[in-house]
C-alpha cells in the first residue's frame, strides 16, 4: 500500500479538504451494499461518529472483501468526498485495503444486534469497541483533564500519597491485606496473632481506602493540594453504587474553613460538568438518546442553580414532616440517623430540586478527624449530594486541635501507634484546614447517566468479580 500518514476518523469527518488523499484505520462497525458497491462504517475510538468507505466491489472482488465483517481491522487508502448520505458530511472512496485481523462472525460476540449492559460486563476486554462504552471512557478521559486542569489553575498541587498504607483512614477495618507471607503456613505469637515481623514491610500492612491523612501533610506545608488515585474498599457490597477498587479526588488546603471548602466543592464540580458540556457534547448526546433522555438538561440545571447550604438538623425535620405527610421512606428517619441515598434524594429531587450541601452531622456518625462544633453534639462535616446519585462528596473541616483530636481517636478506637505522624502535624504549627473526597466513579455517573458504577470504570472490581 501507498504510504499516507493516518488522519484520525474524529478530523477526517469533519474534514472539507474534498478530493485529497487519506489514510484511515480501524475496526469495522458494518459492511452493507450489493454486488456493485459497498458501505463499511469504520470507527477508530478517537470519536462517536463512524466514517462511511465506499468500495467498489468490482476493483477489490467479492473474495477479498469478504472477510471484512463486523469486528475486523482494516487500513485504508481513499479519496475524501462530499458525502451523499445523511448525518456526515465527508466519506471516503476507498482506493487500497489491507486487512489487519479479521472477526470471525460465527464467534465475535458484538454483532450489529443490540447488547445488554450486563452481557457487556461479561466481555469486559471486548466494551470498549461499542458507541456506548466508546463513549463514557472519552468522557472519563475528559473528566480526568478537567479534574488536574481546576486545581493546576487554582494554584494546587498534585500530591501523590502512597497506595500501600499502614494505617486505616476511616477506622472503618475493610482494608485488602498486602503480604508477601505464605498464607498456608503463617507465623503467630504467643497470643496467637499473625507476626508480621517477617513480612515484606515487618508489619500489617493495606491497600488504601483513602489519601486524605497524607494528604493533610502535604497542605501543612504545601498550603493547597490534590490527590487522585485508586482507592480500595473491602466492603461486601454488590450494589450499583458501591466498588471494591474505584479512584477519588481529594483536595486538601491549609486556612480553610468550612464555608470555604463548600465553595470550593461547588466550584470544581461546576467546573468539571461544564467541561463536559463544552468538550464531550457528541458523547452525551448519544448517552443522552439512548440511555437518559433527561441527561443534558440535569446536567444544565445543575450549573444554572447555586447549592443549597442545609445543616443536618434541618434536613431531617424536612424529612420527618414528609413522613408525617405520608411519604414513604424505607429506611428511618430520626436525629442521629446516617441518611440513606433515598433521604438525600429525597432532599434534592423532591424538596429543593437542585443539589444540596449537607452540613453539621452528629459526631458519632462522622470520622473521628472532623471539626467538632461548639454544641459539643456535631461536626463540620459537609456532604454534596446529587440529583439520582446521592452523595457525591464528602468532606469536612478538620480538627486542628491537639487534645481535642487525641480524645476523638481514642473514643473512636483509632490507635494512636498508627497515626502518631498524622498528629504530629496538630503538634507542630498546627492550623486550620479543610478537604473533602470526590469519588470519580460517581462524578462519572452523573455526568454519563449510567445507573450501575459498573458502567464507568473500564474493569470493575466487586465481590466475586475481578476478571480481566
Amino acid at each position: 500500500m501507498e504510504t499516507i500518514s493516518r488522519t484520525k476518523i474524529v478530523d477526517v469527518v469533519k474534514s472539507e479538504a474534498f478530493g485529497t488523499q487519506v489514510n484511515v484505520k480501524g475496526w469495522v462497525r458494518t459492511r452493507r451494499g450489493s454486488k456493485l458497491v459497498n458501505f463499511i462504517a469504520l470507527n477508530d475510538g478517537s470519536t462517536i461518529n463512524n466514517v462511511q468507505v465506499v468500495v467498489d466491489v468490482e476493483k477489490f472482488g467479492e473474495a477479498y472483501l469478504k472477510p471484512i465483517t463486523t469486528g475486523a481491522c482494516i487500513n485504508v487508502n481513499g479519496t475524501l468526498v462530499a458525502s451523499q448520505g445523511k448525518g456526515q458530511s465527508a466519506e471516503i472512496q476507498a482506493t487500497e485495503i489491507q486487512i489487519y485481523g479479521t472477526a470471525d462472525p460465527d464467534t465475535y460476540p458484538l454483532q450489529k444486534k443490540g447488547h445488554s449492559l450486563e452481557f457487556l460486563r461479561e466481555i469486559a476486554h471486548l466494551r470498549p469497541r461499542t458507541n456506548t462504552f466508546g463513549a463514557i471512557f472519552r468522557i472519563r478521559h475528559n473528566m480526568a483533564i478537567a479534574i488536574h486542569k481546576f486545581f493546576h489553575e487554582k494554584g494546587f498541587f498534585y500530591f501523590h500519597t502512597p497506595i500501600i498504607t499502614g494505617s486505616d483512614c476511616e477506622g472503618a477495618g475493610q482494608m485488602f491485606q498486602v503480604t508477601t507471607k505464605n498464607l498456608y503456613d503463617l507465623k503467630k505469637d504467643e497470643n496467637g496473632s499473625i507476626d508480621y515481623s517477617d513480612d515484606f514491610f515487618g508489619k500489617a500492612t493495606s491497600l488504601t481506602v483513602s489519601g486524605q491523612l497524607e494528604g493533610e501533610l502535604a497542605a501543612m506545608s504545601m498550603g493547597a493540594i490534590y490527590t487522585f488515585g485508586p482507592t480500595f474498599r473491602a466492603e461486601n457490597s454488590n450494589t450499583p453504587r458501591h466498588l471494591a477498587e474505584f479512584w477519588m479526588i481529594e483536595p486538601e488546603v491549609a486556612f480553610n474553613e468550612i464555608a470555604e471548602n463548600m465553595q470550593l466543592a461547588e466550584d470544581f464540580i461546576k467546573f468539571c460538568i461544564q467541561w463536559a458540556l463544552d468538550n464531550c457534547m457528541e458523547d452525551i448526546q448519544f448517552l443522552n438518546n439512548m440511555f437518559d433522555k433527561e441527561l443534558i438538561e440535569r446536567l444544565h440545571s445543575v450549573m444554572e442553580k447555586d447549592f443549597i447550604r442545609l445543616a443536618y438538623t434541618e434536613g431531617v425535620a424536612i424529612l420527618e414532616k414528609a413522613v408525617a405527610d405520608g411519604h414513604k421512606f424505607e429506611y428511618p428517619v430520626y436525629w442521629g440517623a446516617d441518611l440513606s441515598s433515598e433521604h438525600e434524594r429525597y432532599l434534592v429531587e423532591d424538596h429543593f430540586k437542585c443539589p444540596v450541601i449537607l452540613t453539621d452531622y452528629p459526631k458519632e456518625i462522622k470520622s473521628f478527624y472532623m471539626k467538632q462544633n461548639e454544641d459539643g453534639k456535631t461536626v463540620r462535616a459537609m456532604d454534596v449530594l446529587f440529583p439520582k446519585i446521592g452523595e457525591i462528596i464528602g468532606g469536612s473541616q478538620r480538627e486542628e486541635d491537639y487534645e481535642k483530636l487525641s480524645t476523638r481517636a481514642k473514643e473512636m478506637g483509632v490507635p494512636e501507634k498508627d497515626i502518631w505522624w498524622y498528629m504530629d502535624t496538630r503538634r507542630f504549627g498546627t492550623a486550620p484546614h479543610s478537604g473533602f473526597g470526590l469519588g470519580f466513579e460517581r462524578l462519572l455517573l452523573f455526568v454519563t447517566g449510567m445507573t450501575n458504577i459498573r458502567d464507568v470504570i473500564p474493569f470493575p472490581r466487586t465481590p466475586k468479580s475481578a476478571d480481566f
